[in-house]
């Protein structure tokens, strides 16, 4: 099961890093199916497989967060024995998915209580998040319209604009990533989530630069949603992550590079609101 977690992390068929949170503390919880003869053995076993979900994906602030809690809460508490052991990790992956689960809940909540009915939105890439603050929106009887750029090389708008389109309420349009410039000026607002914000800078997936330096020529207000743990001050190093070349283009590349970064920094003098499970805070 760590294993399986481990290479699906690594080969990013989960995109949102919230959900890759999740899936990397429950994988935890799996150690505690299988027999150990000390509670040392047991203790090194999470550590190691701790690492090695955390090394699958550095840069996912909520995943490094997620593993770091549960293995200090049971090598912190020193436990007498296995049983102990395995006690303590399964409370602190409850813990830990309650938290993140109701962080994200609570952060849409927040984001839908400020985006205006027949508002025309745009979105880049995939983020449960913004997901889940439509839907709320949407229960309040909110409707609106909203621009979906397809996030090459990968096409995980695609997934966005299938999600939306199965929404009563939601009028979806799927574009090119070069043509956000065309449609901005269009929208009242976009609204994208956030891998993590460190040192004044929002880390997600690359294209949002782009989107967030015209809108803010054209005075498109930019709102950032996501939990309020992947606002980080200090302790953590965002690592980038360059994918295969075969995302870009099938055949060989000859005489020429493929460049295909996972993520880019956007400063956040170009966002109007950073909204998470804590309220509203302006960069």
């Amino acid at each position: 099961m760590i294993d399986e977690t481990v290479e699906e992390i690594r080969a990013m068929r989960t995109h949102s890093s919230s959900t890759v949170a999740v899936k990397a503390a429950r994988a935890l919880r799996t150690l505690c199916e299988r027999e150990y003869a000390t509670v040392e053995e047991y203790v090194r076993a999470l550590e190691r497989n701790g690492d090695a979900l955390r090394r699958a994906n550095p840069s996912h602030a909520s995943l490094q967060n997620a593993v770091r809690e549960v293995v200090g809460s049971v090598r912190d508490a020193d436990p007498a024995d296995v049983e102990r052991a395995e006690a303590r990790t399964e409370t602190a992956v409850d813990r830990v998915v309650e938290t993140i689960q109701g962080a994200k809940r609570a952060a849409a909540e927040n984001a839908a209580a400020l985006i205006e009915d027949g508002a025309t939105l745009l979105t880049h890439d995939y983020s449960t998040t913004v997901l889940e603050t439509v839907d709320v929106a949407l229960d309040g009887g909110s409707e609106f319209e909203v621009y979906v750029t397809e996030a090459r090389p990968r096409y995980l708008g695609r997934k966005t604009a299938r999600e939306l389109a199965d929404r009563d309420g939601v009028e979806t349009h799927l574009l090119v990533d070069a043509a956000a410039g065309y449609y901005l000026d269009r929208c009242d607002e976009v609204v994208v989530g956030m891998d993590c914000i460190v040192d004044d800078r929002l880390y997600n997936r690359v294209g949002t630069l782009p989107i967030a330096a015209t809108a803010a020529r054209l005075d498109v207000p930019v709102t950032v949603v996501g939990a309020a743990a992947k606002v980080v001050e200090e302790g953590f190093v965002f690592e980038n992550e360059f994918r295969a070349d075969s995302e870009v283009m099938r055949e060989p590349a000859e005489g020429f590079n493929v460049e295909n970064p996972s993520y880019e920094a956007t400063p956040t003098e170009l966002i109007d609101r950073v909204i998470t499970d804590r309220g509203v805070r302006e960069p």
